[in-house]
């Protein structure tokens, strides 16, 4: 099976082994299981990509690629002729179309799938320096929330995003396909909960000598743009339903609030999160302008 790791020899990637797959065998079954059961894809510490954007997207960031599954009875463009000619994955699987239709999750089944490895559950992977901005969101429930906050993260230059506690799974095909490809861009961790983060955030402390975490509530009477973020800044937004927990609100050095106005009491955790990012990011170029 594709997903045991003997194509790789003394860290050197041999040219791949191809499988041709006529019927649902085990191969076919392991990808089916990878797309659908999310403890057995975590076992296994693999999940299935496709798409031209989050392909693109996994290989410009230097992912590991288990396999690339196509039909090859099927024409294939010359972005996917071009991706098989230089992979360095361990197996190509070559399937009937039906079989790789039943494994696409679009209405158009897809030229290219991938099966891509899982990265080190790491915080070390999140860089330091003096212009830290890092995302910390507690328990989120909706892969379309997170996708979006993972694309908006991308797009604000957020150094590392931290998904903490009993949530959804950030390598849930929805998931995926909400970040289109942002999923790739920056290191994203996951925690148990904040007790995971303090030997981390003690270490940002010393080595960076300040730091400041940022929670976020509805209800909270400080404004966005009246506190200052331009440090080195943790910003922690809550549950689509619950908001942060009583412990991450501990951790917090302050907790601002978005003003708005009409009747809604509260914007969508992904909305707010886009807004503050903005500002983080508005308050620092500003501030490198006046520097300037």
């Amino acid at each position: 099976m594709i997903g045991q790791r003997d194509y790789l020899l003394r860290g050197r990637a041999m040219a791949p082994n191809v499988i041709r797959v006529q019927a649902e065998n085990n191969d076919f079954q392991y990808i089916e299981t990878l797309r659908r059961n999310r403890v057995k894809r975590h076992r296994a510490h693999e999940f299935v990509v496709e798409g031209v954007r989050a392909i693109n997207g996994a290989l410009a960031a230097g992912w590991e690629i288990a396999a690339f599954l196509y039909a090859p009875e099927r024409r294939l463009s010359g972005w996917a002729t071009d991706i098989l000619a230089h992979s360095t994955a361990r197996a190509h699987l070559e399937l009937s179309a039906p079989l790789l239709a039943k494994l696409s999750g679009k209405e158009e089944t897809s030229e290219l799938l991938a099966v891509v490895v899982m990265p080190e559950e790491r915080l070390t992977r999140i860089p330091l320096h003096r212009n830290l901005r890092v995302v910390v969101i507690d328990r989120p429930a909706s892969p379309g929330n997170l996708g979006t906050i993972i694309r908006s993260c991308d797009a604000f230059g957020v150094d590392g995003l931290i998904v903490s506690g009993h949530a959804v799974d950030l390598y849930d095909p929805e998931t995926i396909n909400a970040t289109t490809g942002s999923l790739f861009a920056l290191p994203i961790v996951r925690v148990g909960g904040p007790a995971d983060l303090l030997p981390w955030l003690d270490r940002i402390r010393h080595e960076l000598g300040t730091l400041q975490i940022v929670g976020t509530s509805a209800k909270a009477t400080l404004d966005i743009a009246d506190h200052d973020l331009t440090r080195p800044t943790i910003l922690a937004v809550g549950n689509e339903t619950r908001g942060l927990s009583v412990a991450y609100k501990e951790l917090c050095d302050a907790v601002v609030a978005i003003p708005i106005v009409g009747s809604a009491s509260s914007l969508n955790v992904a909305c707010a999160t886009s807004v503050l990012l903005y500002e983080i990011d508005r308050q620092r170029r500003r501030g490198n302008t006046a520097g300037g």
